[in-house]
């Protein structure tokens, strides 16, 4: 057992560990909606952001790289962590309920963080070392493929957490 099971209720644990998984998840989807953003639909060359979508895009994408890899490794292990306690009290009363396309659904977002996982190192030598144009497109490509995981790994936590949260 962890020592901070002497500072809180093991119900009240579990759900700080959540609420931080779930803060990391937010701050990595923002970090990786900026970036993809910002690659799949740059600003032109002397275009000045006028509105709130092309000032959301007109971000310096290469700052994010560090940050997007530290946060999905982060956000990795704290969900790892948190997994064993899903697999008793959330997995089960799910299936009993027959809920088969909402486990499938956190099956599959489990399957997505993995794969993302796995990407991140050439993720990263994309960011830090693309000079030609297919690493651009492939830096491209892979970035929004991320973010469309994070987009959805982070929905499919939260549908599984309202129909049956740690609180039930």
């Amino acid at each position: 057992m962890s020592p901070l099971y002497d500072l809180f209720s093991e119900n009240a644990f579990w759900t700080l560990l959540l609420i931080l998984h779930g803060l990391l998840a937010v701050a990595l989807l923002g970090a990786l909606t900026h970036q993809a953003m910002a690659v799949a639909w740059p600003l032109q060359r002397g275009q000045l952001p006028a509105d709130f979508v092309s000032r959301f895009r007109a971000v310096a994408a290469p700052r994010y790289a560090n940050a997007v890899c530290i946060l999905w490794v982060l956000c990795f292990v704290l969900g790892g962590w948190i997994y064993a306690q899903y697999r008793i009290t959330v997995r089960i009363p799910i299936e009993q309920q027959e809920f088969f396309k909402t486990l499938g659904a956190f099956e599959l977002k489990e399957h997505l963080a993995v794969f993302g996982l796995g990407l991140l190192p050439f993720y990263r030598y994309l960011w830090r070392f693309a000079n030609t144009a297919s690493d651009l497109v492939a830096r491209k490509w892979i970035t929004v493929f991320l973010c469309a995981v994070c987009w959805y790994t982070f929905l499919a936590g939260h549908v599984v957490n309202n129909v049956r949260g740690y609180g039930s």
